[in-house]
């Protein structure tokens, strides 16, 4: 079993994992617009180039455009030296994608000392879990708001799984378990993986311990409990304050280890979090 030392010395480099993230940056490569989920906190109708949230890109690439982009962003002097993780996180859902294994084979390819690291919403991740190892990839991030199916009915609109449609609890029992099976295998992979959780008040606090203790039994990482964004289905929810979403980390921080200084990226962003760089021109609106 990997030692606390050792799995330091994995997210050495990566910003999102608890590298070091004022010196070391990443670039979000936007080459899967499909999803397979209906979260409702989401949404994807608008991009403004000052606008920073999941799901938000200027122009999606095709895995031959994602690779040149990275060619492009490596060759300057400037930000090349502090990019060290290639990511995929949407703006769909990068298992919902072909795209994104062959984007992440054309890295792994041209750029091998990058770390390569995805976000997923877990339904597919068990059964595209192979191809990531054999693709290299380093770190995995798994959004996991609920364990309680009821709770997650109350969530997910839909899941779109192995040619059906699933609502409700049904929906919320087959997205669980595939989302624990997926850690579960990626970590038994070697991969360090990272579980996010929206904060939705009214919905899914005592979901948030429950979560902690689960994933961490399962060997993951860190957990990173974000802020819901009022907006979709939830545009009526009034978003924890500051201080309520301090007192909570600080709570499960004694369950598992909590990453702090997320800023909920956008699905193109480059450079430091906090301090993205604009890379390819922005679109005020894109199709939803």
């Amino acid at each position: 079993m990997a030692t606390s030392c050792d799995r330091m010395k994995k997210i050495q480099g990566h910003p999102c994992f608890g590298g070091n993230h004022h010196k070391n940056g990443r670039m979000h490569l936007a080459v899967a617009p499909r999803c397979n989920i209906k979260c409702g906190y989401c949404t994807r109708k608008h991009d403004c180039a000052n606008e920073s949230r999941p799901g938000v890109t200027s122009r999606l690439l095709t895995p031959a455009e994602a690779i040149a982009k990275v060619r492009e962003v490596m060759a300057s002097p400037v930000v090349g030296p502090i990019i060290k993780v290639i990511g995929i996180a949407g703006p769909g859902d990068p298992l919902a994608n072909e795209e994104t294994f062959e984007t992440f084979r054309l890295v792994g390819e041209e750029f091998p000392h990058l770390m390569k690291c995805m976000s997923t919403n877990g339904l597919l991740l068990p059964d595209s879990i192979d191809r990531l190892h054999d693709l290299d990839l380093h770190s995995l991030t798994v959004t996991l708001n609920a364990l309680d199916p009821a709770v997650g009915a109350k969530i997910y609109g839909h899941i779109s799984y192995h040619g059906k449609t699933y609502r409700g609890t049904e929906a919320a029992e087959i997205l669980v378990a595939n989302q624990l099976e997926g850690i579960r295998r990626a970590v038994g992979y070697g991969m360090t993986v990272k579980v996010n959780t929206v904060f939705i008040p009214g919905i899914n606090e005592e979901q948030v311990p429950l979560i902690g203790r689960k994933i961490k039994e399962l060997g993951a990482f860190v957990m990173n409990i974000m802020p819901l964004i009022p907006q979709a289905d939830f545009a009526h929810v009034v978003p924890p304050s500051p201080e309520t979403l301090d007192a909570v980390r600080a709570a499960n921080e004694t369950i598992i280890g909590q990453f702090k200084h997320c800023r909920q990226c956008r699905a193109d962003a480059v450079g430091l979090i906090g301090q993205d760089v604009t890379v390819g021109q922005s679109a005020c609106v894109v199709p939803g």
